[in-house]
């Protein structure tokens, strides 16, 4: 099972995302489960670095079983804004892949 772990702050804004484990929905190569969930997230990273200029700290593992992303603190409001909104569709579409496979990928929020 893929597990999501969400950190939000006492404002609400998310301040890191994790992911671990595998879906094992099928075979490497044809899991749907963990491509969706794999491109939905590291889509949202790319995508914060490109369009806010942000540099999110980012581990991972080598056998792609761990992601691990923190946003820095203190941004500006109006990039702050933005990182949130690219964050809030990456939630969006993970509660949509764990909505229709939930036997496989599991959201927690931390505060």
């Amino acid at each position: 099972m893929i597990n999501v772990y969400v950190e939000r702050s006492s404002g609400k804004r998310i301040r890191s995302f994790s992911m671990d484990g595998h879906a094992d929905f099928a075979e490497n190569g044809q899991d749907i489960v963990c491509a969706g969930a794999s491109a939905v997230s590291f889509g949202s990273i790319n995508a914060i670095m490109a369009l806010t200029g942000v540099e999110p700290s980012i581990e991972q593992s080598s056998d792609g079983g761990f992601l691990r992303c923190v946003i820095p603190d203190d941004l500006p409001e109006e990039t702050e804004s933005k990182v949130q909104l690219l964050l809030d569709g990456m939630l969006i579409s993970l509660q949509t892949i764990e909505r229709d496979y939930s036997d496989f990928i599991k959201i927690t929020f931390k505060k």
